[in-house]
């Protein structure tokens, strides 16, 4: 199992300046290194200053390029409706070339209409912009030139310069979120990302299915890619990580109902009055992984088995207000003692 690092580069400290949250991320990336990580998956926030000074993502994975010689480097998601793709093919071959071939490109529509309005992009045209920004971002990365009229973009006889380290190009995985979106993607055999919020672990099931029976009847190898994010906590025991946990995560879910109440996304927004009335032992139970190495192991090679998945990109501090110290430890734990566990079990 791929183990990735979901990193939103939060304001970790009160009243954390903006060169301090880089400073204190960029060191807790190659710590993690250090210890094993396999890939690194930056976020794209926009317009919420107290929480991320994750803007960027190509721009820190650049940096994180320049301090790590092993660790993958991936975008959980970049949100393609809100780039330019010739500058965004010719952005991501860059980081490409700078790590020898270590990008991952995690791509996405985003939930936040708040970006949208700031960046003067309607959410009613995130699909259509989402997938022609796709075509072109293939088109720049695999030709020596290229032409190509669609809604939104013109070019004629183009090039994006450098063309990236990877041929044809890096490896690209979408993120699923609404229903109709999982058998599309499985039909276009991309690799998936998936994540719970306002659902429940076991109610990926159905949407995986109905994503590997698509992509199966549409004559791609294997059975599709399928990659977790995970809101997870490790510490020395079961009482500790769950004490150590609580405050952040359930913060994490009273923030979660003010972005329901504005989504586009009419099933998040269905979810709403159950959200609204969780408590801790429901999220327990239905929606994350928290507990000591052996519980931590035990329940990943649970969701290994009942939902296939390749991978999990770990979410260790939702709810932004996990002390430092706390995150860092429960990533060594998990890179360090969950991880030789589940290589036991497989």
């Amino acid at each position: 199992m791929e183990i990735g690092w979901y990193h939103e580069f939060h304001r970790q400290v009160a009243r954390q300046s903006d060169t301090d949250a880089f400073a204190m991320g960029l060191d807790q990336v190659c710590q993690a290194e250090d210890w094993g990580l396999d890939a690194i998956w930056l976020a794209e926030i926009h317009q919420q200053a107290a929480r991320s000074v994750m803007s960027s993502p190509m721009t820190v994975l650049s940096a994180i390029a320049g301090r790590t010689t092993k660790v993958k480097l991936g975008t959980g998601v970049q949100v393609l409706p809100l780039t330019h793709p010739l500058r965004l093919a010719e952005e991501t071959a860059t980081v490409d070339q700078i790590s020898r071939g270590r990008l991952l490109m995690g791509v996405g529509r985003s939930g936040n209409p708040r970006a949208y309005a700031a960046y003067g992009v309607p959410y009613s045209e995130s699909r259509e912009r989402f997938y022609e920004t796709l075509d072109v971002l293939k088109l720049a990365w695999s030709q020596t030139s290229f032409s190509f009229h669609g809604k939104y973009h013109h070019f004629d006889e183009a090039r994006a310069v450098p063309r990236p380290f990877q041929t044809p190009h890096p490896p690209i995985r979408i993120a699923g979120a609404s229903e109709d979106t999982f058998p599309v993607l499985g039909a276009l055999g991309y690799p998936l990302f998936v994540a719970v919020r306002s659902g429940s672990l076991a109610g990926l099931a159905p949407d995986l299915r109905a994503y590997r029976e698509a992509y199966v009847a549409a004559g791609h190898k294997g059975k599709g890619e399928v990659h977790l994010r995970l809101t997870l906590h490790v510490a020395e025991t079961d009482k500790e990580a769950r004490s150590q946990a609580h405050d952040s995560i359930m913060a994490g879910y009273q923030k979660l109902i003010t972005q329901l109440e504005g989504s586009p996304n009419a099933r998040r927004r269905a979810e709403l009055a159950d959200v609204r009335t969780l408590t801790y032992d429901a999220v327990m139970r239905d929606k994350v992984v928290i507990g000591s190495p052996d519980t931590v192991a035990a329940r990943l090679s649970d969701l290994q088995d009942q939902l296939g998945i390749d991978g999990i990109l770990a979410e260790l501090n939702f709810g932004a207000i996990l002390p430092p110290e706390h995150m860092m430890r429960s990533l060594q734990l998990l890179l360090q003692e969950v991880r030789p566990r589940l290589r036991a079990v497989r």
